[in-house]
Formats: C-alpha cells, sequence, structure tokens
C-alpha cells in the first residue's frame, strides 16, 4: 500500500541539537525477559516498547511547506523527539527507540520486532503494531512485500523469514491467519466469503481466539508471501486527501509457533537414550507454543482533511471509534484502573492480550513532518508515551507433547521388531541352509531318474523310428518289384505281412517292458521320497509331472502303431485284391489291376494341386489380375509373398502369361526381383519370370 513518502536506506548526518524546554517523561528501565526452561506458570514483568518513526516529507509537502520547517526534530542519540510549539519553544519527549526519515526496513525491524520474534520462538505471546495518522507510513513499515527492491521488506516479511530459520521442519509447525476488520466486522482476508467471524473468549484463562479463521500451515518463504499478495488484494483500501491508498480497515496478521524441545534438553540427550533399556525411562518432551500477531491500524484522521463522504465517512467514523476505544484502554491500563474498557470495540478484545495481557508487545508509532499536521502528529506521540507506561506480564506456554513421546515409543518399538526380525532371519537362515542340503540331494536323484528316463525314451524313439524306416524302404522295394515286373508274387506279399506282424508284435512287447520299467521307476521314486525325504512333496510331484509327460509320449507311440495296424490292414487288402486281379488277369488285365496298387497320397496330391489351382483361377476372376499385381509393392511382407505365389501359378498356365505381360507384371517382377532381399520372394519371382520369358 502507497505511503505519504518515500523512505530511503542509508544514513546522514544527525542536525544539531537544541537544548529542550521540557521533558515530558522519564522512563523506567524495562526488565529483561529471561526464558524459563521446564515450566510456564513462572512469569516475568514486561513493559511494552515504543519506538517512533519519522516520514520523509512527500512531493506535496515539499511544495506547500517549503518556507516552513518540520514541526519535529529528532534527536536518535539519545532517543528523543522534540515536537515544536512555536520558533522558539517545543515539547520534548523520550522512547525506546527514535527512527529518522533514512533509517532502513531492517533497522526498524532489528529494533522494533526482532525481539519480540524471539520471544515468540521461545514460547511466548507477541504483539507488534502501527499506530500512527493517515499516510505516514504504518503499512509500509509491517507490510511491504519487497517485491522489487528486497531491501523494501517490512516487518511481516523479515518476522516470518526469521522464524523459518529458526525451526525444525521435522519437529516443529507453522500456521498463519490473516484478518481485518472492517465496520466492526471481522472478515478473513484469505477466504473473502468468511465474512462475519466471532469472537471466543475462553472462560477459564480469558484467551481470545477466532476458529472460524482460515489457518493454512506454512513450510516456506514462497507460501508465505503468496498469502499476504492475497491479503492484500483483499484488503479494503480507498484514495483520500492524505493518501491514495489509504486503509479503511484493521489488518491482523496472526501467527502460530509451535516448537518441540527435543534434542534440546539433557533429558532428551542421545546419551541418555543409549541408557535407557525400559520404557518407563522416557519422558514426555515438552512443546512450547508462541503467537505472533503483527497489526496494522488504520489511520486516525479528520474529516476535513481527508475529505471522507458519504460511505468513507462511515467508514472513518468506525476507524476513529475503534481506536478511540483503544487509547481509553490504554489511558486505564497507564493509570493502573480498576476497570479496562475492553469490550468496547472488537478491536480492544483481539489486543486484550497485547496490553496489559501476557504478550510481550512492541509499538511503532508513524508520525509526519509537515507542521499543518501537528496537532495529529502530537496525539500521536501522546498515544505512545501512555502505552509505554503499560506493564504486561510475560508468561511462557509450555506442556507436555505427549504425541512426540509416542513417536518416540513407536521408533523404539519398531528397533526392538527389528532386532526380533534379525534374529527370526538368522533362524531362517539356517533352516533354509539345511533345506538346499536336502533340497541338493533332491535334485541329485532327481536328475539321475530324468537321465535314465530320457535314455529309455530316445532309445523308444530311434527304435520307432528305424521300424518306420524299414517299413518305408521294404514298401518302395515292393512297389519298385511290381512296376518293373507287372505282376505281383503273393508268396512274397505274405512274407512281407508276415514280417510285419512280427515286427508290431515287437513294438507291443517293447511298450509293455517300458511301460513296466517306468512303474518301477515311480515305485521306486515313492519309496525314496518317503524313506528320506521329509518336505519334497513340491519334488515328487515334478517327477510325477514328468511321468505324466513320458505317459503320453507312449500314448502317442501306441496312436501311431495303431496307425501302422491299419497300414498293415490296407497292405493286406490290396494284397488280396492283387490276388484276386490276378486270377483274372489272363486276358491281359494285370496292368489295371497293377493300376489299383497306385498309393492313395499320389491321388490326393493330385487333387488337392488340382484344387489349389482352382483356387487361384477363381480369385484371379473376382479380384482382378491389376489388384493382384498392385500387392507386389505392400509394406506387408506376407501380402507381398502370397501375391508373388499367386502371380507365379497363373504365369504357369500359357493362357495367362499373355495377360500378366500386357498388365506390367513382368515389369513388377523384376523390379521386385532386383529391390527385395528375401530369398523367397526372390526364388518364386525368377520362377514366374522364367515362365513368362518362354512365352516372349
Amino acid at each position: 500500500m502507497a505511503t505519504g513518502g518515500v523512505y530511503r536506506n542509508g544514513s546522514h548526518k544527525a542536525p544539531n541539537l537544541r537544548t529542550s524546554s521540557s521533558f515530558k517523561s522519564k522512563l523506567p528501565a524495562s526488565n529483561v525477559r529471561r526464558s524459563i526452561p521446564g515450566g510456564g506458570t513462572d512469569s516475568v514483568s514486561g513493559r511494552v516498547r515504543v519506538a517512533v518513526r519519522l516520514r520523509p516529507r512527500n512531493a506535496e509537502e515539499m511544495a506547500a511547506d517549503a518556507d516552513f520547517a518540520d514541526c519535529v526534530e529528532l534527536q536518535p542519540e539519545l532517543k528523543r523527539l522534540k515536537l515544536r510549539k512555536n520558533n522558539w519553544d517545543s515539547d520534548t519527549y523520550e522512547f525506546d527507540e527514535v527512527l529518522t526519515e533514512y533509517s532502513s526496513q531492517k533497522r526498524v525491524y532489528e529494533v522494533v520486532a526482532k525481539p519480540v520474534v524471539e520471544s515468540v520462538l521461545d514460547g511466548y505471546n507477541g504483539t507488534v503494531m502501527a499506530y500512527g495518522q493517515t499516510g505516514t507510513g504504518k503499512t509500509y513499515t509491517l507490510g511491504r512485500l519487497g517485491d522489487e527492491d528486497t531491501s523494501a521488506r517490512g516487518i511481516m516479511v523479515r518476522s516470518m523469514e526469521d522464524i523459518l530459520v529458526n525451526i525444525s521442519p521435522e519437529t516443529d509447525s507453522i500456521s498463519v491467519s490473516y484478518l481485518q476488520l472492517y465496520m466492526e466486522t471481522i472478515q478473513d482476508l484469505l477466504n473473502p466469503a468468511n465474512d462475519n467471524i466471532p469472537i471466543v473468549e475462553d472462560q477459564r484463562t480469558g484467551d481470545v481466539s477466532l476458529p472460524g479463521a482460515t489457518v493454512v500451515e506454512i513450510r516456506d518463504q514462497q507460501t508465505f508471501m503468496e498469502l499476504l499478495r492475497l491479503g492484500e488484494n483483499h484488503r479494503i483500501a480507498a484514495n483520500t486527501k492524505l493518501n491514495t491508498e489509504s486503509s479503511r480497515s484493521h489488518a491482523i496478521l496472526m501467527v502460530q509457533v509451535k516448537r518441540s524441545v527435543l534434542g534440546r534438553e539433557d533429558d532428551f540427550s542421545i546419551e541418555n537414550e543409549n541408557r535407557s533399556h525400559s520404557v518407563g525411562n522416557f519422558r514426555p518432551p515438552i512443546l512450547r507454543k508462541g503467537k505472533l500477531v503483527v497489526v496494522d491500524l488504520a489511520g486516525s484522521e479528520r474529516v476535513h482533511k481527508s475529505g471522507s463522504e458519504g460511505h468513507m465517512l462511515e467508514e472513518a467514523k468506525s476507524i476513529n471509534l475503534s481506536l478511540s476505544a483503544l487509547g481509553k484502554c490504554i489511558n486505564a491500563l497507564a493509570e493502573n484502573s480498576a476497570h479496562v474498557p475492553v469490550r468496547d470495540s472488537k478491536l480492544t478484545r483481539l489486543l486484550k492480550d497485547s496490553f496489559g495481557g501476557t504478550s510481550r508487545t512492541s509499538l511503532v508509532v508513524t508520525i509526519g513532518p509537515s507542521p499543518r499536521h501537528r496537532a495529529e502528529t502530537a496525539s500521536t506521540i501522546l498515544f505512545g508515551q501512555r502505552a509505554m507506561k503499560v506493564e504486561n506480564m510475560l508468561k511462557i506456554k509450555e506442556e507436555f507433547d505427549y504425541k512426540s513421546l509416542s513417536k518416540r515409543l513407536e521408533i523404539e518399538l519398531d528397533k526392538l521388531i527389528s532386532d526380533n526380525e534379525r534374529q527370526q532371519k538368522v533362524y531362517e537362515n539356517e533352516v533354509e541352509r539345511i533345506r538346499l542340503e536336502a533340497q541338493k540331494r533332491i535334485t541329485e536323484a532327481e536328475r539321475n531318474c530324468a537321465e535314465v528316463l530320457q535314455e529309455e525314451k530316445v532309445k523308444c524313439q530311434m527304435d520307432y523310428m528305424e521300424s518306420i524306416k524299414k517299413l518305408e524302404e521294404k514298401w518302395n522295394i515292393n512297389q519298385q518289384k511290381r512296376s518293373a515286373n507287372g505282376e505281383v508274387n503273393m508268396d512274397s506279399g505274405n512274407d512281407e505281412v508276415t514280417e510285419l506282424k512280427a515286427l508290431l508284435q515287437n513294438e507291443i512287447r517293447l511298450r509293455k517292458a517300458a511301460e513296466e520299467e517306468n512303474n518301477d521307476l515311480k515305485l521306486q521314486l515313492l519309496k525314496f521320497s518317503k524313506a528320506e525325504l521329509s518336505g519334497g512333496d513340491t519334488d515328487v510331484m515334478n517327477l510325477q509331472e514328468i511321468l505324466e509327460e513320458e505317459s503320453v509320449q507312449k500314448k502317442k507311440l501306441e496312436e501311431e502303431v495303431r496307425a501302422l495296424r491299419s497300414q498293415l490292414s490296407q497292405l493286406s487288402t490290396e494284397a488280396n485284391q492283387s490276388r484276386s486281379y490276378l486270377e483274372r488277369g489272363r486276358n491281359g488285365n494285370t496292368l489295371a489291376g497293377l493300376d489299383c496298387l497306385s498309393p492313395l497320397n499320389h491321388q490326393q496330391s493330385r487333387d488337392s494341386s488340382n484344387g489349389e489351382r482352382a483356387s487361384i483361377v477363381n480369385l484371379h476372376e473376382q479380384v482382378g489380375l491389376q489388384k493382384i499385381l498392385s500387392l507386389l509393392e505392400s509394406e506387408d511382407a506376407n501380402v507381398r509373398i502370397h501375391a508373388v505365389k499367386v502371380v507365379a501359378n497363373l504365369a504357369a498356365e500359357e493362357a495367362n502369361q499373355e495377360k500378366i505381360v500386357e498388365a506390367g507384371g513382368l515389369t513388377s517382377l523384376l523390379m521386385l526381383l532386383r529391390s527385395y532381399e528375401d530369398e523367397t520372394i526372390r526364388r518364386i519371382a525368377a520362377g514366374a519370370i522364367a515362365n513368362l520369358g518362354n512365352e516372349w
């Protein structure tokens, strides 16, 4: 928010001091705050500390008051301020700190707010508040974000930086609420829809809280800056004659800090943890809770100077009433009055702990140098003087952190569980070693059995293949003899049938012997597993699966044997037919009989070839030759292979060769032969080109 003047960092030579005519106040030395470990019932006295800050002249004042001297004169080294009555007389006031118009934001933070922030980190409540006339720089001092110039950051931003540096993210927490008091209504700046928050007072302790306010957990400075920007956007401001952006509400920033003293006290040191052998030696850690309240009060103003009208006039009345109620409370506290009217305004109820309570409070009063506003400046200075007489009783807030103790006990429990699991692991490793040794013996036995079974399987397969090979050789020899001699020797046919039967009987005996041997192996394996192996059920099941596979193989062998029997039966039938043909073939029918003895598979081969060519002709007629030739350029390898095969089959027919050449098939095949590397496609394409070349 803009202020009436521009603050500049740096220093300058202090002006010459005049002798003062009188001293308005003599201040007692404030008591030193001390952190009280171990409990929160003790308290120490803490006077409200007040600092005065002078705003530099703005452009308007430089033009209007060019011929007039400033109404105030600062003596920062003596912590004094002179307020001129006229050219020869002035009143002198003393404050805890006197900050000139050249004081930097960092200097203001260190003398005004830093001691309060340190108290909050130690478990005390703290309040930092700015009071003064409109346009004297209250918002600049407290709420300046410093996006363009980091040196211009206000007390709110610098306080959060200090807090984040001094806490531990693992054990400590920070939560923030940002509110405004507008027209005696508490509104949430982080959630504008929440515009009427009630004040709740604890009847037992007298603490004031706002349970309806939005609370946001803070983990880093960036999140806090975003919250401040959001709150400033929702804060109500207006343009007056005294300030272009005058705050029309009191802004209140509440920061809750919870710190655990775990790791800082001797009771929770690592040495004590190492010496602890039982849960009873654990003590709950201490949790310290501190609350920092930063209050940017709206500026007091006179209507005839600010030019407020209409709704702004009502706002000004509400602001002046709340500030007047605050002044009455401070007067009553300064004079030790029996009655303090804290309920006259919601502002005084919210600041109940800040003045006369348990909070460590710092007040910065802002003033301007213009002699036209001497009355407002004098009122502000007197407000600060009265506030310096208010005594607060600082109390540290500590409680046992049973939640943290629970986490520590959980860690100890996890440690014991881990030790137990480690011992269990050692035991399981020993058991596993014994199991692996037994498994090794089982595996060796399985390997021996598998080798025996594999040898028997290979032997049976070799015998079977040898028998099939002998049968095929004899069949071929028999067919050659029949084709060469033109006659069939019935006696030799009977001998062959007898020999085939003998081979089949031999195969049956071998199969039975193999089955008996497998059964013996199964019995031996079961006896071995029951006698020597415990817990090896899975391995036995694996052996059983292997034996079942062997049984399946034997069933396949039986099916092949049955096929051989069928073939033998067919040979017997053909032999009988040939015998009957020979008996009737005296008139030249011998060749017809021999033709009937030709193998059935030759006829099937011819039928399948004819069917394939018929299907290709149908495909050619349905799809078209041009479409088939276009598939030779397809990106799919399977489609290209099928297309080459179809073209090759069509090229084998003389009727199609001319059509293929006219349609560009020869050119496509030559390009495919040159460009494609697949051996199958190249071979088929070469055959098709050869057929077309023979034609042309």
